[in-house]
């Protein structure tokens, strides 16, 4: 009796970690959170304070997560531009909340867009782009913070559980108000 239940429990688990797996295999294999603000700054205050990668701890939702994050900022190239220029680079090691990574400006057109390559080296390997658009609007602008990236099949797995859109849209939402605070700063 013990041992027919014990297979049959077996037998269940075993059915439900495939369907689980079978599942997750079907997920999307890519992603796209988006999220929006409008500020009272003008699009050059905001372009140039999204730009300026030597900024970018001043609003980043992941900096009070990490105080103690250790950061470095790389002009491009061979060290001929500017840290505002295709190429220039931001990198971070932090604690498990934060990880290990590195943004590199890919794309910058002021005032209305700024590209990024972000690279996450821990807690997990993954390569997402970034962009940051920002258009007139009123006396002001409208700032849309967008990330795409590729659903590995570990992420595949955690989607049946959590939302990328939920917790990748909270931190946007959340350096953009920090960045809306500091664009009207006087």
């Amino acid at each position: 009796m013990i041992r027919k239940l014990a297979v049959s429990l077996f037998l269940l688990i075993t059915a439900a970690v495939i369907a689980i797996l079978a599942i997750a295999g079907a997920r999307p294999g890519s992603f796209h959170v988006e999220r929006s603000m409008t500020t009272t700054a003008p699009p050059r205050t905001v372009f140039a304070i999204v730009n300026d990668l030597n900024r970018f701890h001043e609003w980043s939702p992941w900096q009070k997560l990490d105080p103690a994050m250790k950061s470095a900022v790389q002009s491009s190239g061979a060290g001929t531009g500017s840290v505002g220029s295709v190429g220039a680079m931001y990198s971070w090691t932090g604690n498990d909340e934060v990880g290990e990574g590195r943004m590199t400006i890919t794309e910058s057109r002021p005032p209305n867009h700024v590209a990024l390559k972000l690279e996450f080296r821990k807690p997990f390997r993954s390569t997402n782009d970034v962009h940051f658009r920002i258009a007139p609007e009123g006396a002001g602008s409208r700032v849309t913070w967008a990330m795409d990236g590729t659903n590995n099949f570990t992420v595949k797995v955690m989607s049946l559980f959590m939302s990328m859109d939920s917790v990748l849209g909270r931190d946007l939402s959340s350096g953009l108000a920090n960045l809306k605070q500091l664009s009207e700063r006087p």
